[in-house]
């Protein structure tokens, strides 16, 4: 097996240079997109959006990848939403996932997900992944649990680029 490293990153809290600055410095040959859904609020962040984010990412020579089983679904987006609710966090202000949303999402998701599956669809040249969301802190995220399992079934590194 090809040796690869996962790089985490999200989108809130970086301007579109910064975050596009970050993907090159990290030397990421290839963006892995693990939302659900594949666009963001506002004005701040439609570089994110996904026409506007493949299309920079095809001048940086950066090859996208979209896996939608590894984005939450509703149900397990709605119990992280209740859990917010009930400690009063804004999801942009989120430092950690509730237990409720990491067992449904393992659940739901990742007990499910064939890690060599996303393997094998990467470019044979591949070398670093980087698994993208929305939320600052990576611990506040999904992408962490993805990372946590790549990590764990093919002892890789991982490394988390924050703004």
């Amino acid at each position: 097996m090809k040796k690869i490293k996962i790089v985490t990153i999200g989108v809130y809290g970086f301007d579109e240079a910064g975050f596009f600055n970050a993907l090159c410095n990290a030397e990421i040959d290839t963006f892995c997109d693990i939302r659900s859904r594949r666009g963001v609020r506002g004005a701040t962040y439609a570089f994110a959006n996904s026409k506007r984010l493949q299309a920079r990412l095809a001048e940086l020579g950066i090859r996208y990848i979209y896996r939608k089983d590894l984005g939450p679904t509703k149900a397990v987006r709605e119990k992280q939403a209740a859990v917010d609710k009930a400690t009063k966090t804004a999801k942009r202000k989120r430092t950690e996932l509730g237990e409720v949303f990491i067992e449904a999402y393992h659940t739901e998701c990742l007990d499910a997900f064939d890690s060599q599956s996303l393997l094998d669809e990467l470019a044979s040249d591949a070398k670093v992944v980087a698994l993208f969301c929305v939320e600052t802190a990576p611990e506040a995220c999904h992408r962490s649990l993805v990372a946590d399992k790549l990590a764990k079934t093919f002892n890789l590194e991982v490394e988390d680029i924050l703004p």
